[in-house]
């Protein structure tokens, strides 16, 4: 099913100025429409998504490409999410009760019950097995391999660029080079940038989850053409699973690893 007649139809609030207009305003010349439905704000996924947009921004741009993002939270967790990342808060809505990720069938996550808690701290315990592995396949994985390194994915972090990641010391990307070489995702390196997005989401965790229980929520991803036809759609099934091929997540777009 193609996605486009309901995300036509949606108004969500805009980051950039508060109002409540349809997320696809401003896109109908678009020459190829990216259009991101993010879990939770603090998410794992969606901080690190909005990095690697940031990172191939001028792809974006020289491809035509639009982007519009949708994310689990309200307002202040918008403008934080943007702070942080540097994403565009006019291309970003925000959806508090996750009503667009239920009308595009997305995964819910993992939903066990546990009657003698709320359904906010059940939302905790199901995260916490995500997190393990559980109900979200390839999680573990991909955490190990942002410990291992990944010789088939580009360098992450510039060899005099500076890493701040709590509780760790600043850190220059040459530092990484002692684990094996550099121009490749070398050991610790992505670990390290996940470690920095934890210690922004957790500092900051009661603007970006003003509501529990959508933690467990996944997103998805769909472009289209012109002409509102579905070029591309990924659905995410686990924890850090927001690309097909996590070592270039953003292949899809530009036929290109880097």
């Amino acid at each position: 099913m193609n996605p486009y007649p309901i995300l036509l139809e949606t108004q969500r609030q805009r980051v950039s100025d508060g109002e409540s207009v349809p997320i696809l305003s401003g896109c109908d010349r678009a020459k190829h429409l990216l259009v991101l439905v993010l879990p939770q704000l603090g998410d794992f996924d969606s901080l690190e998504y909005a990095w690697w947009l940031q990172r191939h921004a001028a792809d974006l741009q020289q491809a035509e490409i639009t982007v519009r993002a949708i994310g689990i939270g309200d307002r202040a967790a918008g403008e934080q999410f943007c702070r942080y990342t540097g994403f565009s808060a006019d291309q970003l809505f925000v959806d508090p009760h996750a009503v667009l990720h239920q009308q595009l069938h997305l995964y819910r996550g993992l939903s066990l019950k546990v009657p003698v808690l709320s359904p906010a701290q059940t939302a905790w315990v199901n995260l916490l097995l995500m997190c393990a592995g559980v109900g979200s396949p390839g999680t573990l994985a991909e955490v190990f391999r942002g410990y291992w390194g990944d010789r088939h994915a580009p360098q992450l972090i510039g060899e005099a660029e500076e890493v701040r990641a709590a509780p760790l010391p600043p850190l220059k990307g040459s530092t990484f080079n002692l684990a094996g070489g550099k121009g490749f995702q070398r050991p610790f390196e992505l670990a390290t940038l996940r470690l920095r997005n934890m210690a922004e989401a957790l500092s900051h965790w009661n603007t970006y989850v003003p509501d529990a229980t959508h933690l467990t929520q996944r997103g998805g991803t769909f472009l289209f053409d012109r002409e509102g036809e579905l070029c591309y759609e990924h659905r995410d099934r686990g924890i850090l699973g927001f690309a097909a091929d996590m070592s270039h997540p953003l292949s899809f777009l530009f036929n290109k690893r880097s």
